[in-house]
């Protein structure tokens, strides 16, 4: 019988401390080699050729894009000019020398044609006073012509019923309510000098039911911007398709952030240019140097060639906000000019043909899966999800198919070394050219359709790898397993850090979000966005954990959490892509810097893990031999 005692030379070593890596098996089994994975991929290779041909055409449309026009707000300026003591031509003779080139010129309304005494306007109370016993209605509103003709001619622009008197030997037109606000025209004279100067005009016109023939005297200008939250006769089918037809050659402005009832009836017929314009409040919050900053960020990423812009409070700020735009424009390689806007018009045939690359990715991950048939029923909810999502629509719903399928693929077929974080890359690179070849339409690249799911595209790549992890067992054996098993209070807290962080990054996606940044994070985001295109966040932390978690330095389920943060980096890179408004070099340029530093940090972050690791294990396990010893 063996003595179980120690011998003299016998050591008893200290156990390997709760993060020491074991030689365990890996929790996640392999994904399953079905016969037809190398036709699938060789479909999603073949899908690419097209795809990419798109892409090519969208590039090229997009460069030809890059002119924008600085529009003063005209009435801002005139207002400015006053209080400062200047003439409004010799301020915005200064304004222009420092970038602007255009003009926002909003229509007449019958009160500026009194301010500019066109005409004399008087209450029926006053007039009642004046001229007692002449029948003076003081309930009315009377009106006079200081240029001859100015105010006869105004009657016949209303529906509103009115009457010619004569008090105390003057001709008056009677109005039964207060006409000042009414429409009254475009400024010609102003508009043409403008327009002689090689100004770029946008008109702003204004709504009222009273108005006969709305638009029938709109200036031959290339830009109509409306006011309000509503389109002319958005209310009214027959005056809405006046405003559709007497548009004519002039685009309607697609203001940022100002959705407008019926504009996309509008922008159906005859497109639309993309407007950015500040808040005044908000604009005087953030300074000059902020506010440049977002235009420019404006006509660089987000294809605004209209860029509207109101004066500061003083000429001072105003001067600098107008010059730090100028250079920022200049930097970023955007002419300041007119724009000639044209839409954006892909190829259906290429579209068709793209199509069948995410098909065969969505089939490839189901069969790759451990338990195949569960595999094929999520790809087949996902795709009639997607499809679903999008009103049936085949385009779009590949779109959002290839968005939530190629990020997760590659860490579903292979996730076992460090260098499978290339082929996951890889593979969700091809996945952006097929979400830009399918997604990127006229509407959408005007920002007027945005992608649809694009929650989801942060979510299912998640479950579609946690499917993944399933053993190859019945799914009630798993379930049991699963209800069974132990939890370490480590575990709980582990899952709840896992599920805050993902929270986060869900609830701070796109561009509007429900939570705010820091002072210092929204300083940082500004610096990179005026020197480099600014990569996202998501990837600069995603690319590293997946990096780390394929190394396998960490022990048990912590590398398979790292792969699962990696999930969220190969996401983002398709969910940058979604933002078709975005031109495709910036969302690429963004990606690339993205992955460059994201792979720097991951192999610096695998180094410093397998220190801290092996730090861990061996600090203060050294002991005098005697002391380590047991002795017979």
């Amino acid at each position: 019988m063996t003595d179980p005692t120690p011998t003299r030379s016998t050591v008893i070593r200290a156990a390997p401390g709760p993060l020491a890596p074991t030689s365990s098996p890996p929790l996640a089994p392999p994904p399953t080699r079905h016969p037809l994975t190398w036709p699938l991929l060789g479909v999603i290779l073949l899908s690419l050729i097209p795809a990419l041909v798109l892409a090519w055409g969208r590039v090229a449309y997009e460069q030809a894009q890059k002119t924008v026009a600085v529009v003063i707000d005209y009435p801002a300026l005139v207002q400015q000019a006053r209080r400062v003591g200047l003439e409004p031509q010799a301020l915005l003779d200064r304004y222009k020398a420092l970038g602007v080139n255009g003009a926002a010129v909003y229509e007449d309304v019958i009160g500026s044609l009194e301010q500019r005494g066109q005409i004399y306007v008087r209450s029926g109370a006053d007039l009642a006073v004046e001229n007692p016993g002449a029948g003076v209605n003081p309930q009315f509103i009377y009106m006079r012509s200081l240029v001859p003709g100015a105010a006869e001619a105004l009657p016949a622009r209303y529906t509103i019923p009115t009457r010619q008197v004569t008090i105390n030997g003057q001709r008056w037109i009677a109005w039964p309510t207060d006409p000042n606000f009414l429409p009254a025209g475009p400024n010609r004279a102003l508009i043409n000098d403008l327009k002689a100067q090689g100004l770029v005009v946008v008109y702003r016109p204004y709504d009222d039911e009273a108005v006969r023939e709305p638009a029938g005297d709109w200036p031959d200008v290339p830009f109509v911007a409306f006011t309000g939250d509503e389109v002319i006769g958005a209310r009214t089918p027959e005056r809405l398709e006046k405003i559709n037809e007497r548009l004519g050659s002039r685009l309607p402005a697609l203001i940022e952030g100002n959705p407008q009832r019926e504009l996309d009836t509008l922008v159906e017929t005859h497109g639309a240019a993309r407007m950015f314009a500040m808040n005044p409040s908000w604009q005087n919050r953030l300074g000059p140097e902020e506010v440049a900053s977002k235009y420019a960020l404006a006509a660089r990423e987000r294809t605004q060639r209209l860029l509207y812009v109101r004066p500061f409070p003083t000429v001072y700020e105003t001067s600098a906000f107008l010059s730090r735009t100028r250079d920022l424009l200049a930097r970023s390689g955007v002419k300041v000019g007119t724009p000639d806007i044209r839409p954006f018009q892909p190829n259906d045939t290429l579209r068709w043909l793209s199509l069948l690359g995410p098909l065969a990715a969505l089939v490839l991950l189901g069969l790759s899966y451990p338990l195949p048939r569960l595999g094929l029923v999520v790809a087949a909810l996902a795709g009639l999800g997607a499809l679903g999502l999008n009103g049936l629509r085949p385009f779009e719903g590949g779109a959002l198919i290839a968005a939530i399928t190629f990020p997760a693929l590659g860490l579903v077929l292979r996730r076992s070394r460090v260098t499978d974080w290339f082929m996951a890359t890889g593979l969700s690179l091809a996945g952006v050219l097929f979400v830009s070849g399918l997604g990127a339409n006229r509407d959408s690249v005007l920002g007027l359709e945005p992608f649809r799911g694009v929650g989801l595209t942060l979510l299912l790549p998640l479950v579609f790898v946690v499917l993944s992890f399933l053993p190859r067992q019945d799914l009630r054996k798993t379930a049991r397993d699963l209800y069974t098993a132990p939890i370490k209070l480590g575990d709980i807290a582990v899952m709840a850090l896992g599920l805050g962080v993902f929270a986060l990054v869900f609830l701070r996606r796109g561009n509007a979000t429900g939570l705010g940044v820091s002072s210092t994070e929204a300083q940082l985001r500004q610096d990179l966005q005026d020197t480099i295109i600014r990569p996202r966040f998501k990837e600069l932390a995603g690319h590293p954990l997946a990096l780390v978690g394929l190394s396998g330095v960490l022990p048990g389920y912590f590398s398979l959490l790292l792969i699962l943060g990696g999930v969220v980096g190969q996401a983002s890179i398709l969910n940058t892509f979604s933002h078709f408004h975005t031109p495709l070099l910036i969302s690429a340029t963004r990606c690339f810097i993205g992955l460059g530093v994201g792979l720097i940090l991951g192999l610096v972050a695998i180094r410093v893990v397998k220190f801290g690791l092996r730090l861990w294990t061996t600090y203060g396990s050294r002991r005098p031999v005697g002391e380590a010893e047991v002795r017979a």
